[in-house]
Parts: C-alpha cells; structure tokens; sequence
C-alpha cells in the first residue's frame, strides 16, 4: 500500500461466499445496543473518578459484547449454514473477534477490532491507538467502537451507544495517509515504518509484529483514529454523538458539565463554567 496515494474504500465483493453473512452481521452490530444487558452497576464513585474506572468497564464490555454475538446467531446463521462458526476471542493480536470454524482455527471468514469507549470521558473522543498494518487486515475486517454511558449519568448500568463501524484495511490506510500528508509541512518525518513483509498478512499470530509506526511521533499520536483521516475519520459520526440526548440533555453538554466540576477546580471557577453551560442550554 503506497500511503501517498488517497485511499478508497473496498469492501468485500456482492460475489465472495460469505458476503450475505459478513452484511448481517454488520448490520447486526448496529443493533446490539438493543440487545446488550450486563449485571455490572455502578455506585458510589465521585464524578472525577468515573473517567478512571472507564478502562476497566470498557474490558468487560468488549466481552459481553463476543457473547452477545454469539447468542445472536439465529439471526446472523438463520439457515444454519455456519453452524460450525463461532465469535471467539483473542488477545494481545490483531482482531479482537474472530468468526472461525471451531475445528479448523485456519478457516477464518472475518475479523473485528473491537474498541469501547466511554463517551464522557475528558478527551471528548476516543484515545484508543489503531496500529496494525494495512495488508495485515483481509477485506472483511473491521474496526468498530461502541460508546457507552452510564444509565443515570453518575449510577446505573453501562448502556451502548449507535457504534462506529469502519473497515480496518480503509483505516489503516487513511491512518498513514494523513500522518505522511499531514507532516509534509513540519520539521519532522512523515515516514511511517512497516513491520516485515512475512509478518504483513491477515490474521497475524500472537506476538508477531504487524503493526505500524512512525518515525517521529515525540507525542505519541500516531494511530489515534480519532485525530486521523481525511477531514478526520470519525468527525462526522462524533459529532452525531455528541448530540444525543440523555435524561434531557444532550452529550456534549454532559461532557461541559463534567469538566467544570473536575477535580481541583476552585468554587468559582466551577460557577462560572457551569453558568456557560447553562446558557448553552438555554440557548
């Protein structure tokens, strides 16, 4: 992949054998936030600790959501033409999710890089990094995020929100596109490093190395989907989330409130960016 050429997006074609079923299971992915129950619950943590704890619900999270995907199935295998298929697991390698035939591990059909991510965190946007290579992801890959938020703010249940779905190859290869682009006019190198050709193929084993990395990336941002892409990847579906409303208020004006009252803060300063909020929402 020649990261100095724009990217297009190609998704598997209409013809591949299994492109019925990587199209359910897509669309599938859309609704599991209707789906998704847990018996996590959350109380009796401070409001400047909730951002801590995100880390820890966001691990769990990515579990449940394998198992919901699981459980599903009539939907995703109504024929049962897969019945040998299931979402298993991995870790510490590129994807998360894997569809495989459970008595050939080598019969793969997709995999899914699965992130989430909790929408009222500091930053405002996901800070997950996405290295892997571009060839090191098939077709029919994945990278999706789920959002999520607590069902009454402060307390409650983990709830999901719309998620973000992309494929992984597309990402990857708008990822080292604007880092090449978009350090042309600096001082420093926009030279992005590849791991080894044997290593750049789908599915790579664990502990082989198949990701990217920049030459010069003093801030460590290179792989931050959120900051990547053309006009920023995920832009246009952050915005959408930000202004969805929650027990009557929308996201982003969650987000305002949280950080006015952030650990620290002297009284006033709390007032006065609490009073802004406010006439945001009046407004």
């Amino acid at each position: 992949m020649n990261s100095d050429r724009e990217p297009h997006k190609t998704p598997p074609s209409p013809q591949w054998q299994h492109y019925e079923l990587w199209n359910k299971i897509r669309n599938l992915i859309y609704a599991l936030p209707n789906y998704f129950d847990t018996e996590i619950f959350v109380r009796g943590i401070d409001v400047p600790d909730l951002y801590a704890i995100g880390g820890v619900f966001s691990a769990a999270i990515e579990s449940n959501l394998v198992e919901l995907l699981n459980t599903t199935r009539n939907i995703w295998d109504s024929k049962n033409e897969y019945s040998n298929f299931s979402f298993q697991r991995q870790s510490q390698t590129f994807p998360d999710v894997l569809l495989t035939d459970l008595y050939d591990k080598d019969n793969i059909i997709l995999g899914i890089e699965l992130k989430a991510w909790y929408a009222l965190s500091k930053e405002n946007e996901p800070s997950f990094r996405f290295k892997i290579d571009p060839e090191s992801c098939s077709q029919a890959d994945l990278l999706v995020v789920f959002p999520w938020i607590l069902s009454d703010i402060t307390v409650g249940k983990p709830k999901l929100l719309p998620p973000y779905i992309e494929l992984a190859k597309y990402v990857a290869e708008c990822r080292n596109f604007y880092w090449t682009k978009n350090r042309e006019d600096t001082k420093r190198s926009g030279e992005v490093i590849r791991p080894d050709k044997q290593y750049r193929v789908p599915y790579p084993a664990a502990k082989q190395d198949a990701s990217d990395k920049a030459l010069e990336d003093g801030g460590g941002n290179f792989g931050r989907i959120a900051r990547s892409g053309q006009g920023n990847l995920m832009d246009s579906y952050l915005n959408e989330i930000r202004n969805i409303v929650w027990l009557g208020i929308k996201i982003k004006h969650w987000i305002q409130i949280f950080k006015a009252i952030a650990e620290g803060r002297e009284d006033t300063k709390i007032e006065s960016r609490l009073n802004k909020v406010l006439r945001n929402l009046n407004e």
